[in-house]
C-alpha cells in the first residue's frame, strides 16, 4: 500500500469533539446539583465529554494500570462534588484532571523502540547496500518493494456531501468488504467528522497482527500544499480507537505540492511499520513509524546521494511543449557554471560576493545571493555564472530531491544580472544520482513544511 500527497487542524478538531459528545453525561438521568449544573452550562458539558472520552480511552490502553486509574478517577470526583455549584471551582476541577489523564495518556500511548525494532532498521539499512550494488539510484526503493506488507484490505470513501464531492462524510451504509462487525465496531466509534472539510477515504487493514483489522482515514483537505493527513484508529474490543486525543496530531502528513514525501506499508521483523519518507535535494530520511502508537524518537535510515549535473542544449520553452536549441558558447557558460558548482558542497548562503561589486550601483546583498526562491522549490546552491566575459548571479534549484527513473532530478538553474530589477531566465538542469551512505539513528521526524 503506497499513499503520497497531505490535512487541516479543523478536520482532526471535529474528529475528536464527536466521540466526546457521546461520552457525556446522561442530563435526563442528573441526580444532584454537581451534575445540574454540569448539564445546564454548556462549557461544563463539554469538558465533562472531553473526561469521559479520555477517560474511557486510557483504561483502553493503559490496561496494567486500570486499578490505580479507576482509584484517583472516584478521588477526583470527590473534589469535583465538592465544588457543587460553583462554576469556575468546577471548570478547573475539569482541566487539571484534564491535564493529568493526558499526561498519562502519552506516556501510555507513546512507543518506546525495543532491540527489534533496532535490528529491524540496521537489517534495512543493509538491504539498502545490498540493493545500492545492482540499483545505484533507486536502492531505497527496490528495498522498500521487497519489504511490501500484503494483507487482507478493504478500502472505502466518504458519501459525498454535494455534486462537488469535495467534502465528505463517514459512509451511512456499510461499504463492501466491511464485516457486520467492523461496521457495529465502525458505528459505535462515531468516525463521521473526519471528514468534515474535505475528502476523506479509509482502509481497515491488521496494523498489528491481533487478527482484528484497524482502521486509516485519509483525509486530503488541499490548500496551499495540497495537504492529505493521515490517522489510524486501533481496533479494540468493540470499539475502534483514535491512535492519539491530541487534535493537532497526524500518525504523517504529505504536501503534494514541491515538497517529496510519501508512505510505504512495510513488514520488518514481523512488525508493520509506516516507511515515511522526506525526501530533500541528496538525501532520503526514512522514518519508521509505528502506525498505533504516538511516535517521539523513532528509527530512522538515511539515504544519501551524489548526483552527476548537466545543462542539456535542448531547452524547452515556457508552454512546456515545444523546444529550442541552446547557443554553444552559452550552453558551455551554464553547463561550466554547474559543474564547477558542484565540486564545492552546495550551500545556499554565501560569505563572499558571487560577482565583484561596482563601486557604484545597487547595494552589496544584491551580489551575494540571487535572491528567495517559491516555496514549493527547494534552492540547492547560488553561484556565478561568466556569460559572454560577464558574471551574472545564478540560483540552482529543485523539488525536494524529487527523482525519477525517465528524467532523474529535474532541477533548474536560475540566471540573472546584478542590479537589475527584472527577472532572470532559468534554464533546465538534469542529474543522475547514486547512493554514497546509509546510516541508522534514533530521532525525531523532521518534515518540509514549504
Amino acid at each position: 500500500m503506497y499513499i503520497k500527497g497531505r490535512y487541516i487542524l479543523s478536520a482532526f478538531l471535529l474528529l475528536f469533539i464527536q466521540p466526546m459528545r457521546a461520552a457525556a453525561m446522561d442530563c435526563t438521568k442528573a441526580a444532584n446539583d454537581v451534575e445540574n449544573t454540569i448539564c445546564a452550562n454548556k462549557a461544563l458539558y463539554e469538558l465533562d465529554a472531553q473526561m469521559g472520552t479520555q477517560y474511557r480511552q486510557l483504561m483502553t490502553t493503559a490496561t496494567a494500570t486500570q486499578p490505580e486509574l479507576k482509584r484517583t478517577q472516584r478521588a477526583w470526583l470527590k473534589t469535583r462534588n465538592a465544588c457543587a455549584v460553583d462554576v469556575a471551582c468546577l471548570d478547573g476541577s475539569y482541566r487539571q484532571r484534564l491535564q493529568a489523564l493526558q499526561a498519562q495518556w502519552t506516556q501510555a500511548a507513546m512507543w518506546q523502540p525495543d532491540a527489534v525494532d533496532l535490528q529491524a532498521m540496521n537489517d534495512l539499512q543493509e538491504s539498502i547496500r545490498a540493493e545500492s550494488k545492482n540499483h545505484t539510484e533507486f536502492a531505497l526503493e527496490h528495498a522498500l518493494a521487497a519489504r511490501a506488507f500484503e494483507s487482507s484490505q478493504t478500502s472505502f470513501a466518504g458519501d459525498p456531501v454535494d455534486s462537488y464531492g469535495e467534502q465528505t462524510h463517514f459512509p451511512k451504509s456499510r461499504p463492501k468488504g466491511v464485516s457486520e462487525d467492523e461496521w457495529k465496531a465502525l458505528n459505535a466509534s462515531r468516525i463521521e467528522g473526519a471528514a468534515e472539510t474535505g475528502r476523506t477515504s479509509y482502509a481497515l487493514l491488521d496494523l498489528d497482527d491481533d487478527g482484528q483489522r484497524d482502521l486509516i482515514v485519509d483525509t486530503y483537505a488541499g490548500g496551499t500544499g495540497l495537504f492529505t493527513y493521515v490517522e489510524t484508529w486501533h481496533r479494540t474490543g468493540e470499539r475502534f480507537v483514535k491512535r492519539s486525543v491530541e487534535p493537532e496530531s497526524s500518525l504523517f502528513y504529505t504536501n503534494d505540492r514541491g515538497a517529496n514525501q510519501a508512505v510505504s506499508w512495510i513488514r520488518l521483523h514481523d512488525r508493520i511499520y509506516a516507511a515515511y519518507r522526506n525526501g530533500a535535494y541528496g538525501v532520503d530520511n526514512l522514518y519508521l513509524l509505528n502506525p498505533l502508537k504516538i511516535n517521539r524518537q523513532v528509527p530512522t535510515v538515511s539515504v544519501r546521494y551524489a548526483y552527476s549535473l548537466q545543462v542539456p542544449t535542448t531547452q524547452h520553452k515556457e508552454d512546456g511543449t515545444s523546444t529550442y536549441d541552446l547557443e554553444a558558447d552559452l550552453h558551455a557558460a551554464l553547463d561550466h557554471a554547474v559543474t564547477q558548482a558542484m565540486k564545492a558542497a552546495p550551500d545556499s548562503t554565501n560569505n563572499s560576493p558571487l560577482c565583484p561589486i561596482p563601486p557604484t550601483g545597487t547595494g552589496d546583498g544584491d551580489y551575494y545571493s540571487y535572491g528567495p526562491t517559491h516555496y514549493a522549490i527547494e534552492k540547492i546552491t547560488d553561484l556565478p555564472v561568466m556569460i559572454g566575459g560577464e558574471c551574472y548571479i545564478g540560483a540552482l534549484v529543485n523539488w525536494f530531491g524529487s527523482y525519477s527513473e525517465k528524467a532523474g532530478l529535474f532541477a533548474q538553474l536560475a540566471v540573472r544580472k546584478p542590479g537589475v530589477e527584472a527577472s532572470g531566465t532559468s534554464y533546465e538542469v538534469y542529474g543522475r544520482r547514486h547512493v554514497t551512505e546509509v546510516s541508522g539513528s534514533l530521532g525525531k521526524v523532521e518534515i518540509n513544511d514549504d
